[in-house]
């Protein structure tokens, strides 16, 4: 099984309102990357969430995806990897970690998720000229280091350097955007396309 953690607990603060709920070429960011996920061949997915949780839970009702609330989202984002962790199968593969904030494309959930099995890597992530980017894909035995994420060991930082072989899969720059700003969001969407 092949697993994913969606982060979208944060308080958008930079944004000015959820990211989760921002318009991505016709509908909420969150939908469009559910169906990314999906098609690009995740089984299963976690959302975790935490500010505005009532709104983006609604908007999921009609969704195929298990929802998790952390209460403790303002404690930063390693309590909720710790909770997207802790709700994910047992018996997962492979585990993505991927936020809200980062929206991708089918084609390279794929392309990652084919070379990450095929090499039996212990983590997979993208890079672009030599920056790391996501997602992060994660063997599915390192979810008890997920579970026990923490902020002081910077979260999902932390983690990957407790795993020894992460094998980095050149791409285009899309793995590199991250929608933090009104700025980077109008940037992403006049960059990037579906495909």
């Amino acid at each position: 099984m092949n697993s994913c953690i969606l982060l979208a607990a944060g308080i958008s603060s930079r944004m000015g309102k959820p990211k989760a709920m921002l318009d991505w070429f016709g509908e909420p960011l969150i939908n469009y990357q559910i169906h990314q996920l999906k098609e690009g061949g995740i089984d299963e997915i976690v959302v975790v969430l935490g500010y505005h949780s009532d709104e983006i839970r609604r908007n999921l009702r009609n969704l195929d995806v298990r929802i998790v609330s952390n209460s403790l989202y303002h404690q930063g984002r390693a309590s909720s990897l710790r909770a997207g962790a802790k709700a994910i199968s047992a018996t997962a593969n492979t585990i993505l970690i991927l936020n809200i904030d980062q929206p991708r494309t089918k084609t390279l959930i794929k392309k990652l998720l084919e070379i990450h099995l095929d090499e039996k890597n212990e983590a997979t992530r993208p890079n672009h000229q030599g920056k790391h980017g996501h997602p992060i894909l994660i063997n599915g035995k390192f979810r008890h280091l997920l579970i026990s994420a923490t902020e002081k060991e910077l979260g999902l930082k932390g983690v990957l350097r407790k795993i020894k072989r992460i094998s980095e899969i050149e791409t285009d720059d899309s793995c590199l955007m991250d929608l933090n700003t009104p700025e980077d969001y109008q940037d992403g969407l006049s960059k990037y396309r579906i495909s």
